[in-house]
């Protein structure tokens, strides 16, 4: 059971597909329209005239034609007015906290979870405990406080920064038996350099950085990009 810092972020290429617009000769437009009054008007019977009743319902519903294409393109703009205002206002919380709403991780027996954690304030030292769904507790995994020596040797530090740490656990419970599959909860105790007991859990992460593909806003919590709609409270 060990710990590793989370490393850099993960490097991301965009796609883009132009489609060319094709246009819809099925359906009549305002232009289209006009154009069939006017040839109408052209070719009538100089001895039985339109009637002006006639002329007045078509004329009517040019202009209904056009308003609502008029509108249409109001609310195209609209709708696009406010996409960009939303993905301006989700950039706005990068920095801040994105909470996923649980603290859970699926198990499998006889393979290693791996999971991430976020301390908000330095590590002297501490646990990360993963538990059953009651609460019990079923393992119990020592946060290594070291850093990297001259030689890339692991030596005893004073403490961790506060981030995001990336944690293995090998399927062990505390009594030394492989633990069955299922769900499991975690959750960490931790002591800060001045002495202050703090508490943490999995599933709450700083945002840092906000990725848009696909009409899809993407969060940056930890090493993983997650939905917008994945998350459930940032604060």
């Amino acid at each position: 059971m060990a710990i590793n810092s989370v490393g850099e972020n993960l490097a991301v290429a965009g796609q883009v597909n132009t489609v060319e617009e094709v246009e819809n000769k099925n359906v009549l437009g305002k232009d289209d329209f006009m154009t069939l009054l006017l040839v109408q008007l052209q070719h009538q019977d100089p001895t039985e005239p339109m009637d002006s009743a006639e002329i007045l319902t078509q004329t009517s519903q040019l202009a209904a034609l056009e308003a609502s294409a008029n509108t249409n393109k109001a609310l195209e703009e609209l709708a696009a007015s406010l996409q960009s205002t939303q993905e301006f206002s989700t950039i706005a919380a990068i920095g801040k906290r994105a909470d996923l709403g649980s603290d859970a991780i699926a198990h499998d027996e006889g393979t290693i979870s791996k999971f991430e954690v976020y301390f908000p304030e330095d590590i002297a030292h501490g646990t990360v405990d993963i538990t059953d769904l009651e609460g019990n507790i079923v393992a119990t995994i020592n946060i290594d406080i070291t850093e990297k020596d001259a030689s890339g040797n692991d030596v005893p530090a004073d403490k961790l920064a506060a981030g995001v740490y990336a944690f293995d656990w090998d399927g062990i419970d505390n009594k030394g038996e492989q633990a069955e599959s299922g769900i499991y909860r975690v959750k960490s105790d931790y002591y800060t350099p001045l002495g202050d007991k703090e508490s943490t859990r999995l599933g709450a992460y700083p945002i840092e950085s906000v990725r848009f593909e696909n009409g899809e806003t993407y969060l940056k919590l930890g090493s993983n990009y997650v939905l917008l709609t994945d998350v459930v409270e940032v604060y």
